[in-house]
């Protein structure tokens, strides 16, 4: 018994030791959401976790291989299926596989060759939302692999996505971008696109720059929206008729609550309190316009639709959108060269709205700042707006199908609280302005 004694004591010490020893190398990754927007971690493995601004998920005892992304706009069912946007797993909350591209990765593999791990940010599969991979102790080759430029505002077309920016593997499916041959590929324009905003981050198959190496045993952290340094943040394209760009539309939403802004040419983006969108015009583009959406999510079937606004229940507008809706309007370098905008009641009202160009030799801009969803006709109310006449009555005398038509009750309704902007469709005189010369634009939701 004496023995029995002494050998569970010996077995209990190394069992404390071994358990202690395993403790104080256990990793933990620590991911972060200080994005102004709520978003959906996923690791695989580890699973998945809603984060709202601010709010962390620590991963316990991570090993060996595995990879970090954060999901946008997300809708879960409470048996935690669902879908999003962008990063989506197979409809789970608790990820399972990996994402969907386009998804900005936070990789990682721990205790490699040597006792050092390899960690690093990848764009290699598009990027969705900006990150930052930290290792907690300074003794890296590097202290942070990060892409937090404007990626997704600057994407090219042919890779732009409803849930951001993609890769040019999904697009085009071939060897040149996809390295499937099994030799080392070389960087393309579409990899030097994401180096030139994320020169932290891995852009291609066979891009290293973006990992660091680390003595393995050491804590990591993986933000979402870190901030940036002034190297990260993207470049505007020129703003003159000597540049490849074309008129800079720059969207800014000055709401309370987020919209989702769309515009004919341009797509569209969800726009939290504060951010901007900017969009690229090409000179010569007629019968272009921008609008907001407003309350838009999924439903419970995975579909995208917005109580206002909504353009056939996708993100990226490729037609006009549903009334009731705001719109600035513009063709430029139409008559005489000359660039004319306006803002458009015709289709109803949802969202106060500013239009104004930026040149100081074009500087009267317009605004439509009223109350009318709170003061809006009963017959006009619509869920979230108040909608057109035309819409409703379907009839000539407001939709003007002939020459004949002229100011009615409703669009007087309309004047008297927005008189700079168009309230039926022959509303000519006093509502489309004029600018000439190259300028860009502001087109602001809710302006004070």
């Amino acid at each position: 018994m004496g023995l029995f004694r002494n050998l569970t004591g010996i077995f209990t010490i190394l069992l404390i030791l071994t358990l202690s020893f395993a403790s104080s190398n256990a990793i933990q990754i620590k991911i972060l959401n200080t994005c102004s927007y709520t978003g959906w971690a996923a690791a695989n493995p580890g699973g998945g976790r809603q984060l709202n601004q601010g709010q962390t998920w620590t991963l316990t005892n991570v090993n060996g291989r595995g990879r970090i992304w954060g999901r946008a706009n997300c809708a879960f069912v409470r048996d935690g299926r669902g879908k999003c946007e962008s990063g989506d797993c197979d409809g789970r909350l608790e990820c399972r596989s990996n994402g969907r591209a386009p998804n900005t990765i936070a990789e990682y593999a721990l205790d490699q060759s040597n006792d050092n791990d390899i960690v690093g940010v990848s764009v290699v599969e598009g990027f969705n939302i900006p990150i930052g991979f930290s290792n907690l102790t300074g003794s890296c080759t590097s202290q942070e692999s990060k892409c937090t430029g404007d990626v997704n505002g600057a994407c090219p077309t042919e890779l732009r996505d409803p849930g951001g920016c993609n890769n040019p593997c999904t697009v085009f499916n071939n060897n040149q971008f996809c390295c499937t041959s099994g030799n080392i590929c070389e960087a393309t324009s579409y990899s030097k696109f994401f180096k030139d905003l994320c020169p932290y981050a891995s852009t291609y198959p066979s891009d290293d720059d973006g990992k660091s190496i680390c003595p393995t045993g050491i804590d990591y952290s993986v933000v979402f929206c870190p901030s940036s340094s002034s190297e990260d943040v993207a470049r505007s394209p020129p703003s003159n008729p000597s540049g490849d760009s074309g008129f800079l539309f720059k969207i800014l939403n000055n709401c309370r609550y987020t919209v989702w802004a769309a515009a004919i040419p341009g797509g569209g983006r969800k726009l939290n309190h504060g951010e901007r969108w900017i969009i690229d015009v090409a000179p010569g583009t007629t019968s272009a316009r921008i609008w907001a959406r407003t309350n838009c999510s999924f439903d419970d079937s995975g579909i995208f639709r917005c109580q206002t606004g909504d353009c056939s229940g996708v993100l990226e507008c490729q037609g006009y959108g549903q009334a009731p809706n705001t719109l600035a309007e513009y063709t430029l370098n139409g008559f005489s060269n000359l660039n004319f905008f306006d803002i458009s009641l015709v289709d109803g009202f949802n969202v106060p709205m500013e239009f104004s160009p930026t040149s100081s030799e074009c500087s009267r801009g317009i605004r439509c700042t009223a109350d009318i969803n709170g003061q809006c006709p009963s017959q006009l109310r619509a869920s979230d707006g108040c909608n057109n006449p035309c819409t409703v009555f379907k009839t000539d005398q407001y939709c003007c199908n002939s020459s004949n038509c002229g100011p009615t009750n409703y669009s007087r309704f309309f004047k008297n609280r927005c008189p700079n902007a168009y309230s039926y469709p022959k509303d000519d005189q006093t509502n489309l302005f004029t600018c000439s010369g190259w300028t860009d634009y502001n087109v602001v939701f809710c302006p004070d």
